[in-house]
């Protein structure tokens, strides 16, 4: 015996409107850089009483690629992962990793000193020490007891 189902007009577009919600949610999630460049490195950061850390995942780029600058409250990082260079005749089956250049700025959460910051590469990760100003560091006061 066959099953009636109500009609619902509405039906169909809720389910164009969920599907659009994830394409927009799993496009824009993610910075990506414009036709096929490599996707701009995932990045970590956070505040310390005295540094601001930022960590930025980069597989496949040498430290001497990278290019990381302050310019009054942001932080660029550009570098650029190249190609290792194959044979021609090679027939990729599949072919994910990508290459090219990317830049990504970031406003800091606070003021800091540029010129006394560290970077560190390890393992495909960069570690940014920067040491926040003075000004912004949290003062300590002692209460006295007369």
């Amino acid at each position: 015996m066959s099953s009636l189902m109500r009609w619902e007009p509405f039906r169909e577009a809720l389910s164009l409107r969920d599907w659009m919600d994830r394409f927009m949610d799993e496009t824009w999630s993610r910075p990506v850089a414009a036709f096929g460049g490599i996707v701009s490195p995932a990045i970590d950061m956070y505040q310390t009483d005295d540094d601001v850390v930022v960590k930025a995942t980069l597989p496949g780029v040498r430290p001497e690629d990278l290019n990381i600058a302050v310019t009054g409250d942001l932080l660029t990082i550009r570098g650029e992962g190249k190609e290792e260079s194959s044979s021609n005749g090679v027939n990729y089956h599949v072919r994910e990793r990508r290459y090219g250049s990317f830049s990504r700025t970031l406003p800091l959460p606070t003021a800091v000193l540029a010129d006394k910051a560290q970077a560190d590469f390890e393992n495909g990760i960069l570690t940014l020490t920067l040491p926040k100003a003075d000004e912004v560091k949290p003062k300590t006061i002692t209460v006295k007891a007369r």
